[in-house]
């Protein structure tokens, strides 16, 4: 018999409940990611302030007890009586969902917040918060706090009004918070994760100053204090990126622009590397998979080298046509713009789409550009890449022989995979899984454990090739990066097509030991370099293989890293046995499944691209030229039984 279903089983969820009842609506994920939402939102409220000519300082304290704090020098959310909802405005502003100052272009011209929820969304997940405003001489305090236990949870209550506490010669707004453990699965804030985000913001608004104070880490019995503060924007963030790389000028290419549509700040700079690498911003927004303001810049960019090079003589006739791609050859660029009405689109709302921009930003950028160039000065940085476009199109034609490879109707067929992949029967690429595993050891063994229905195992033979700082022609030689492209099926560069993939989770299996780790490093260069779209849409993944069996008869437990091999054996008790896995191969098959490949007991990690600039910086010292750096950056992070490298999310 069915239930009965009356009006009485809907239920309304009011203010902030709705938050609570389903924060990955608001705040994509209950995981570390979305725990840093929360202080990114409050963040970007005073810095939506600074950037609007409001202040110029925001302090973000990382409190011992696991709060978070972050003070600006604003204006102060306003005090006096909202006419229609009659409480303070920093209440509505606190419990309020779309309540906020933004949507009067009067008060804020741009905003990186997600249309005034940021604030409230904040309130709704913590235990506790305490807003402080300094506002025309005075100051102001109040409480908020999530009250009961279970399913009767009410979320961002007020301990009471608004109280002014005193008169004050500051000028700002102080929030304090405690995100709520019922929440989230882990309450503690990443320095490093809030570190690295504060000094992107820096970059992305010149002249602001970001002190950041960790209460949790003390040096000399003093907090661990950072500060950020860039007066050269945009062009300092690129000098940045490439501190470990081979310029070929000193000296960005930068410009700024604005007009009614929006504002637009860009910094270029060539190196000797043969990747493009554009990393884009929307209202200090990353916008890793690009869109509209990207296509404007790339379109200016080719004209005005075209027609310069051609004005100045660095290109003749008799010379062949130059592609945009050519002149973005070993060009790093970080593009940023400030707008109203931002509308993304993609899966991940990661791409600008507003078709009004595309002409605006090529418009401006173009103007901006032939002015730089048609320079005296900078004459040398446009014969410079006048002269590297003609390198890289004498190349592109190498490279397009080359891709045909990957272009062959059923790839998987294709002669290069001929005894290397071991394909699944499974024909639904979403349920399909590829391993790629070094050597016939350790696949021989992958094979013999996997679930053909959904498995598939790809054994390379030989080491792939270092993508870092090659051409697409000298990647597609190496016979390794040949079988994974064929495999994969979505071909590379501009002839990738994700819709194309054949296998919706691709996992990289190497040893738990320093040479894994070098191959893990070289495939994710190669990922990043020439298939960001796999990264991009989540379908890479790392498998992380035991390193020790700690058994005693019947009882046996696998344990992933040194940190945990003492726990293990005190639960095993006297009389253990341990045995180290030095390599994949020394498992046998039942071991391999149970510990490395059964869905239901494997522990994955996801690749992730949540920070696109940085992972740019951290492949560039890993695997570049600059050899200190790489010491310097593997005596400091490196641990080779886990996966670091722009990882982010564990599966179970």
């Amino acid at each position: 018999m069915s239930k009965e279903y009356d009006s009485k089983d809907i239920v309304i969820l009011e203010g902030l409940d709705a938050v609570r009842m389903r924060p990955g609506m608001y705040i994509g994920t209950t995981g570390t990611k979305g725990l840093h939402h929360l202080l990114w939102e409050i963040v970007d409220n005073s810095v939506d302030e600074i950037a609007n000519g409001h202040g110029d300082t925001i302090i973000v304290t990382l409190e011992e007890d696991g709060s978070a704090q972050v003070e600006d020098n604003g204006r102060g959310i306003p005090v006096d009586i909202h006419p229609q909802k009659k409480v303070s405005g920093v209440e509505v502003v606190f419990t309020q969902l779309h309540a906020g100052g933004k949507f009067e272009s009067d008060n804020y011209q741009y905003s990186g917040g997600l249309h005034g929820v940021g604030a409230s969304v904040a309130n709704a997940l913590s235990r506790w918060l305490s807003v402080t405003v300094y506002r025309e001489g005075y100051e102001y305090e109040m409480q908020f706090e999530s009250r009961g236990s279970g399913k009767n949870i009410k979320s961002g209550v007020p301990v009471a009004p608004l109280k002014k506490v005193g008169k004050t010669n500051h000028q700002g707004t102080l929030v304090r918070f405690m995100p709520d453990d019922r929440v989230f699965e882990d309450i503690n804030f990443d320095l490093e994760t809030v570190a690295k985000r504060l000094r992107e913001i820096a970059f992305l608004n010149k002249g602001i100053r970001i002190k950041l104070i960790d209460e949790r880490r003390l040096t000399n019995g003093e907090p661990l204090t950072f500060e950020f503060k860039y007066d050269g924007g945009l062009a300092d963030f690129v000098k940045y990126l490439n501190e470990n790389k081979s310029v070929e000028h000193a000296k960005p290419i930068y410009f700024e622009a604005k007009s009614d549509l929006c504002q637009v700040e860009c910094a270029m700079q060539y190196t000797n590397g043969y990747t493009e690498n554009t990393f884009s911003y929307v209202n200090n927004i990353p916008t890793s998979e690009g869109g509209t303001h990207e296509l404007g810049l790339k379109s200016a960019l080719t004209r005005a080298l075209t027609e310069l090079g051609k004005k100045a003589g660095f290109i003749k006739d008799k010379d062949p046509a130059l592609l945009g791609e050519d002149f973005r050859e070993g060009l790093t660029i970080v593009l940023a713009i400030k707008m109203r009405n931002v509308q993304f689109e993609g899966q991940t709302k990661t791409k600008l789409g507003n078709t009004e921009i595309k002409p605006e930003v090529d418009a401006l950028s173009y103007q901006k550009l032939m002015e730089f160039f048609d320079k005296g000065a900078n004459k040398q940085i446009l014969e410079l890449a006048v002269g590297k476009a003609k390198q890289a199109a004498k190349v592109r034609e190498a490279a397009r022989k080359a891709k045909e490879i990957t272009r062959a109707k059923n790839s998987i067929e294709n002669s290069n995979l001929i005894g290397k992949l071991s394909s699944c029967s499974g024909r639904k690429p979403e349920l399909n899984e590829l391993f790629i595993v070094e050597g016939e050891s350790a696949g021989g063994s992958a094979k013999q454990a996997r679930d053909r229905s959904f498995q598939a195992i790809l054994a390379l033979r030989g080491k792939p090739l270092n993508a870092e700082k090659k051409r697409l022609a000298q990647i597609l030689a190496n016979e390794e990066i040949r079988t994974i492209i064929s495999a994969l099926g979505t071909g590379i560069g501009e002839d990738f097509n994700i819709a194309n993939l054949k296998y919706h989770k691709v996992i990289i299996l190497s040893d738990a030991d320093q040479d894994g780790a070098h191959i893990r490093a070289i495939l994710a260069t190669f990922f990043f370099r020439y298939m960001k779209e796999l990264i991009l849409n989540g379908h890479l993944y790392v498998g992380l293989p035991p390193l020790y069996k700690v058994s005693k008869r019947e009882q046996v437990e696998y344990v992933y890293s040194d940190a945990e091999l003492p726990e293990a054996i005190e639960r095993i008790g006297k009389g253990y046995a341990i045995q180290r896995y030095k390599g994949l191969g020394e498992m046998n098959p039942e071991q391999l499944w149970d510990t490395t490949m059964d869905p239901s007991k494997r522990s994955l990690m996801r690749v992730t691209l949540d920070d696109v600039a940085n992972a740019e910086l951290m492949i560039t010292t890993l695997m570049g030229d600059n050899i200190e750096a790489r010491k310097a950056y593997i005596s400091e992070y490196a641990n080779f039984n886990r996966e670091e490298t722009f990882t982010g999310k564990k599966e179970g």
